[in-house]
């Protein structure tokens, strides 16, 4: 892919995040990271609301074909940087913990998929 294609899917991929966070807070979740960074993975949002923390991935499509669930693969990649975030924040020890999608397509509101997997062993 040359430059200017993945420009501008790196600017699709992040104006999707900041509509999914909007999408989030509207409905009372409060933003605890974005573009967490651990080094074994990267998780595009960590919310919270009440005892509950969200890992959520953003899937963006400019169309509508395509899986957007994540491959186990990078699952699992999300899973180890999910565990150094919470090792890094003890305080979040004793909350629940989901894993969520949300997938962006133009001209459509975010698509919140809750729980839509879970670690394996």
């Amino acid at each position: 892919m040359s430059t200017a294609p993945r420009r501008r899917a790196e600017r699709f991929g992040r104006w999707a995040e900041g509509l999914c966070v909007a999408a989030l807070r509207l409905r009372g979740w409060r933003i605890l990271a974005r573009r967490f960074n651990a080094g074994v993975g990267e998780i595009d949002i960590v919310a919270r609301r009440g005892r509950l923390i969200a890992i959520v991935e953003v899937k963006a499509r400019r169309g509508a074909a395509g899986d957007p669930a994540p491959g186990a693969r990078q699952r699992r990649r999300i899973e180890r940087a999910a565990a150094a975030f919470l090792a890094r924040h003890p305080g979040l020890a004793g909350h629940d913990l989901r894993f969520d999608l949300m997938v962006v397509r133009p001209w459509r509101l975010p698509r919140h998929l809750a729980d839509a997997w879970r670690p394996r062993g």
